[in-house]
């Protein structure tokens, strides 16, 4: 009878915590690292001879929108992830999560990537769709934050108010309540809420939950643009009154007249680390952003509900129309860097720029960006080019910056055009940050997706190499590891990776997946 199900010989591994890589053997049973040492002698029912090959923890996607893209479920075998090397994936991201669903409302935080109407809800609590989820095949291991919008949805009714007592009551009690069954945190979009009603003694208040139970406050940016250095020290100032744990999602500054700012957000990062504020944040290696078309929109029209909106958009000649186009002209945009990824009605603008459908269409752009969110229900995704290459470069180099996508994991082809970093994100950093810049070597760009997130989150059984921990692994040829997908041709995997293991089950061998499902439902211990 052999000794283990898989043992990996003669590779060098990567234990994901900084560490300089040693050659050294791995032996796997029922679903854990059991021994790390020669194992030359040893039989197994399953032995991978990983010489000139790289073995790793798994990577861990940080910030990921699977969940909320619906495409965990369309999509089981998040191929596009896990060919990758992504053995974990963490949804509920940006203020947008599958649960708690209070009632119906509760999901018009998903709307603008999802059709809601097409989908079947059987649950409300944590438990209930983690339940609900085992029944269904899982390509990976899956985690999730708790949204802010999503609970203001809910909570509200879908209506527009300020918040009494009791409702923040219900807020923290569902927080509180959807931690014990096993979420990260919170995450939240404050740019797409109102001040009025989450001003800082609610926020303070919802954080404080978020501390006594040591989660994660996980935030995409109020502002992103020339705005971003009041956001950061927001989010700085209610951490270290909250001494809650911040994090901030796909940094970036964005645009530039915003490019000027970047060093000094740097700078007040690094400050409030060395006050002891308990900071991170996590990128993605691209210099466009695939974002929804409504987040062009001013501040105070994102933040109202959706039929406002929508009313606000539809109706020609009004002040407040004027008002959007007037701002959107204010914001001086190249249109021949933006295009349009999605589109349900007028599918022609696929693919196009903005300037392209101006000029065929022969009204301003700013109409035609009007317009589509309008056919669209808002429902509008685009690329644009608004990332300074050299901030990516140096965003890498911050100690404290994980790697993560930022996107969502496809099996097969869609009407729409998946950002590139859906496909490639965690090869092309190698490529960039390694291979091509050389500003990282490779045990530090491994942390960066393994033990770093890991640690952020507070993952303790995976993330890692070590004896007694879940065996998500992976191996690959350091010489081929790239990206290939593009924004022309999206639809094209990353190559490099031989083998993925999770849970101590072989998935992908070759660079082909075996039609396993071995993915896990991750909780917070």
């Amino acid at each position: 009878m052999a000794s283990y199900d898989i043992i990996i010989k003669n590779g060098m591994v990567f234990d994901g915590k900084e560490n300089k890589p040693a050659k050294i053997d791995l032996g796997i049973k029922r679903g854990e690292i059991k021994v790390i040492r020669d194992l030359s002698n040893e039989k197994a029912d399953e032995v991978i001879d990983a010489s000139g090959k790289y073995v790793c923890p798994g990577f861990i996607d940080l910030t990921n929108h699977s969940d909320t893209h619906w495409t965990l479920f369309a999509h089981p075998h998040q191929e596009s992830l896990v060919k990758q090397g992504v053995t974990t994936i963490i949804g509920g991201t940006c203020g947008s999560s599958l649960s708690p669903l209070i009632n119906q409302n509760s999901l018009k935080s998903i709307s603008k990537w999802t059709d809601i109407s097409s989908i079947n809800i059987n649950w409300q609590t944590l438990e209930e769709f983690f339940s609900e989820l085992k029944k269904h095949k899982l390509g990976l291991n899956f985690g999730t934050l708790i949204g802010l919008n999503t609970l203001q949805y809910g909570v509200l009714s879908g209506a527009s108010r300020n918040l009494s007592d009791d409702d923040i009551k219900e807020m923290k009690y569902l927080i509180e309540s959807s931690m014990k069954e096993g979420a990260f945190g919170l995450s939240a979009n404050l740019g797409s809420v109102q001040k009025e009603i989450f001003n800082d003694n609610v926020l303070e208040s919802l954080l404080n939950s978020i501390a006594k139970k040591n989660g994660i406050s996980k935030h995409h940016l109020e502002d992103e643009g020339s705005g971003i250095l009041p956001s950061i020290s927001h989010l700085i100032s209610l951490a270290r009154k909250t001494k809650s744990r911040l994090h901030i999602s796909h940094f970036k500054v964005l645009g530039r007249s915003a490019w000027p700012f970047f060093e000094d957000a740097l700078k007040i990062m690094r400050n409030a680390i060395k006050e002891k504020v308990a900071l991170t944040g996590d990128f993605f290696p691209y210099e466009r952003t695939g974002s929804n078309l409504f987040s062009l929109l001013p501040s105070w029209l994102r933040k109202m509900n959706e039929e406002e909106v929508m009313r606000i958009l539809q109706i020609r000649g009004t002040q407040r129309r004027q008002d959007i186009e007037n701002y959107l002209k204010s914001l001086t945009l190249h249109y021949d860097k933006i295009i349009i990824a999605s589109s349900v009605f007028r599918m022609g603008a696929v693919g196009k720029t903005i300037l392209e459908i101006s000029k065929k269409t022969e009204v301003s752009p700013e109409e035609v960006i009007i317009s589509l969110l309008a056919e669209n229900n808002l429902n509008v995704s685009i690329f644009s080019e608004v990332i300074n290459p050299g901030h990516i470069l140096e965003i890498a180099k911050e100690n404290y910056m994980a790697i993560a996508s930022d996107g969502v994991g496809y099996d097969a082809s869609s009407p729409a055009i998946p950002h590139p970093r859906s496909f490639g994100s965690f090869p092309r950093a190698f490529r960039l940050f390694v291979k091509e810049n050389n500003i990282l070597d490779w045990q530090t760009a491994i942390y960066k997706m393994t033990g770093l997130p890991a640690r952020i989150l507070g993952i303790t059984d995976r993330g890692t190499i070590e004896k007694g921990k879940k065996a998500d692994i992976i191996v690959f040829s350091p010489e081929e590891i790239s990206d290939y997908s593009t924004y022309e041709n999206s639809f094209r995997f990353s190559e490099g990776i031989e083998y993925v293991i999770i849970n101590g089950e072989i998935v992908l061998i070759n660079s082909g997946l075996t039609g396993k499902f071995a993915g896990q439902i991750i909780r917070k211990s």
